[in-house]
């Protein structure tokens, strides 16, 4: 995979993408990025991005010319169709099933606004997915992209240790995931549960599963609303109902 970033301030990617799984994957060579500074791609003299917005209201918004430039300049140069991901809160909450369906592209390129928003002919022509990361303003869409980029990295082959840490994430089967233990066994008295200790490995699947629906149901009962329970799902719900 390929990430293409357009970030007026492509700095704030250095601890980021250079660190730990990030950092991993680019040396796994499961992926490749380039910073793409859209004010590079300005054409009047004093290299602005940004301008008052028509019909007047408080802040400024990006324009359109050095932003299409950018994307332009960045398609002319490949032979495949990338994803154009524009960070917005009015955007598509993000997700771990959106992350899965973005780790299947080659190439991805990424929009970080600032200011007050975007022209909305950016919006209209140029994008194909626009995503938010929660209901609240930050200062730009690089803190978004950032997050956006290390769930869908690390779904990529090759980049995690074990091949079964991203299937038993939470949200990954629709359920937040189980609790875990390590050592010591004993900790100031709260001790591992037994089952854990069993070397079962059927019962431990089962516990894992029960944990996991209870604490979706406790915490998350909303991810529950469209599951197809199955009938040891549904039994211990109604346990947990008639408690």
């Amino acid at each position: 995979m390929h990430i293409d970033i357009l970030t007026l301030f492509p700095e704030m990617f250095e601890g980021v993408l250079n660190t730990s799984i990030m950092k991993r994957a680019q040396d796994r060579e499961a992926f490749s990025y380039q910073y793409v500074n859209f004010r590079e791609f300005t054409v009047n003299k004093h290299n602005k991005v940004d301008d008052y917005p028509y019909g007047g209201g408080a802040g400024l918004v990006l324009t359109p010319q050095p932003v299409f430039d950018a994307v332009n300049h960045i398609k002319a140069n490949v032979s495949n169709k990338p994803r154009v991901i524009l960070m917005c809160p009015q955007g598509e909450p993000f997700s771990q099933e959106k992350a899965e369906e973005l780790s299947e592209e080659e190439h991805l390129v990424f929009i970080c606004g600032h200011y007050e928003g975007y022209d909305e002919r950016i919006r209209k022509e140029l994008v194909t997915d626009e995503i938010s990361i929660g209901d609240y303003v930050l200062t730009g869409g690089e803190l978004g992209a950032m997050v956006v980029m290390d769930s869908v990295v690390r779904l990529l082959p090759g980049v995690l240790g074990n091949e079964q840490s991203a299937p038993e994430d939470s949200f990954s089967n629709g359920l937040l995931e189980h609790p875990h233990y390590t050592r010591p066994a004993d900790f100031r008295g709260e001790k591992v549960p037994e089952v854990l200790l069993s070397g079962n490995h059927a019962k431990i699947d089962e516990w894992r599963h029960y944990q996991s629906l209870r604490r979706t149901y406790e915490r998350r009962p909303d991810l529950l609303t469209n599951r197809v329970l199955s009938e040891k799902e549904q039994k211990w719900i109604n346990e947990w109902k008639n408690r």
